[in-house]
């Protein structure tokens, strides 16, 4: 078994990198707005938030890989592909519209988008690209969870 390079294996985890990095300084930016909020009974840690999406970034990041290298392009080739620069998009926008814009109503309604992003893209990968949809699915479960606390976070404040 050989391995040949390919500019994806540089180009897909850049991307996540940038998505990520762009997340976090968003977010760093608007907690002192966050910490004045009134808190729902359940929000996880800052440090366990983060090593969540660590390991959903690392994942999603496998998942796009081997998806986008797999030698059989189905005609959702390009669906597919536009769903994953789509949920990125959608992940920074949210953040974007939480902590730095702080409208949480409107933060609820594009996580719930980003959410069918996400169920649509595995419900697609799913037949032909079954490891590619499994390891999307902690990242659609947290999402899940953060609209649960953005609903929450919007009821009480």
């Amino acid at each position: 078994m050989s391995f040949k390079f390919k500019v994806s294996y540089l180009i897909i985890p850049v991307i996540t990198v940038l998505v990520a990095t762009i997340g976090s300084f968003i977010t760093a930016i608007g907690m002192v707005w966050y910490n004045g909020l009134n808190f729902p009974a359940f929000v996880p840690s800052g440090s366990f938030i983060g090593l969540v999406w660590t390991v959903i970034f690392v994942l999603s990041t496998i998942s796009a890989l081997l998806f986008y290298n797999k030698p059989d392009k189905s005609s959702s080739f390009m669906v597919i592909a536009l769903l994953f620069f789509n949920n990125a998009f959608l992940n920074i926008l949210w953040s974007s519209l939480f902590f730095g814009k702080h409208l949480i109503g409107l933060a609820l309604i594009e996580i719930i988008i980003l959410n069918l992003v996400n169920l649509i893209m595995i419900i697609m990968l799913w037949k032909k690209h079954l490891i590619s949809a499994l390891l999307l699915l902690p990242y659609f479960i947290w999402v899940c969870v953060a609209t649960y606390l953005n609903y929450s976070f919007w009821l009480l404040n």
